[in-house]
């Protein structure tokens, strides 16, 4: 009887709304059901990557716009939210555009044939809007606290802005990288990715666990599920591991790069016995 108490205490507190996440996940379906009908009549489900930021920053609308009473971070953690997901739907917009469809997709629409276009509602769009939602956990977390700022909101922007500008600063050096055609074949191995194969993930790693510790700061240490899910699926499923299943074999010059560079978190380069390509 009293863990029945002290659970119906919990979900009726500020920080945590039940209320607001289940509208939070209405808008994301929306948003995934409308983006599911563009991507149908296009014959091309990419633009899901550009959908997957924008659901972030859906769902904190959503929660700063109908939590009861929103805390002090409220503003904060929505224009932290908006920046990140802007900057990175912009991005990848922009990278993808006028390209066929992803070849990661071409792959599941390949083994999910015939019918791959309903099934891609469930399959792609309905998956990242749910996995979208339970990321956002230390969203609602940190806007519908009452509590006061403190160090911990201060640490916890810190490490935001460390991986948003890591995550920022990888994007440019490697689609300038790319621009060049003499690198068509080569391995980009300068700038921030010599210290790591995947800056651009190390960088939204640092972003969502600097956003969990603003939840933090607010008593939101439950919505800890955000940021670990958030980290499995950019290091074990979606990430690292999927771009790099095959990738050796599509590219012998990777599996050099691969010896001499960590996979994710930063360090000094290793030696090796060839040399490779450098930022231009």
């Amino acid at each position: 009887m009293s863990d029945a108490i002290a659970f119906s205490a919990f979900v009726q507190t500020d920080r945590f709304s039940p209320r607001s996440f289940l509208v939070g996940l209405l808008v994301i379906a929306v948003l995934v059901v409308v983006t599911w009908g563009v991507s149908v009549r296009r014959r091309d489900v990419s633009i899901v990557d550009s959908l997957w930021p924008l659901l972030f920053l859906a769902a904190a609308a959503t929660y700063r716009a109908t939590v009861p009473h929103p805390g002090e971070r409220a503003s904060l953690v929505l224009l932290l939210v908006g920046l990140w997901a802007l900057r990175l739907a912009a991005y990848l917009t922009w990278r993808n555009w006028g390209e066929p469809e992803d070849r990661r997709y071409r792959a599941i629409r390949s083994r999910n044939e015939p019918g791959f276009a309903f099934k891609s509602l469930y399959l792609i769009f309905g998956l990242q809007g749910v996995l979208a939602w339970i990321i956002s956990l230390p969203l609602l977390a940190a806007i519908a606290a009452p509590a006061a700022l403190n160090v911990l909101d201060y640490v916890g922007s810190a490490l935001w802005g460390l991986g948003f500008g890591f995550e920022a600063v990888a994007d440019w050096q490697l689609a300038r990288f790319k621009s060049v055609a003499e690198h068509r074949d080569r391995v980009m191995d300068g700038g921030l990715w010599r210290y790591t194969r995947h800056p651009n993930y190390f960088g939204d790693f640092c972003v969502w666990w600097g956003l969990y510790l603003i939840a933090l700061a607010a008593g939101g240490w439950w919505s800890i599920v955000g940021p670990l899910l958030m980290s499995v699926l950019l290091l074990r499923v979606s990430g690292v591991a999927l771009l790099e299943k095959d990738i050796g074999e599509r590219r012998p010059a990777y599996r050099e790069y691969v010896l001499r560079t960590n996979a994710f978190f930063p360090g000094a380069p290793r030696r090796s016995v060839h040399g490779g390509s450098r930022l231009a």
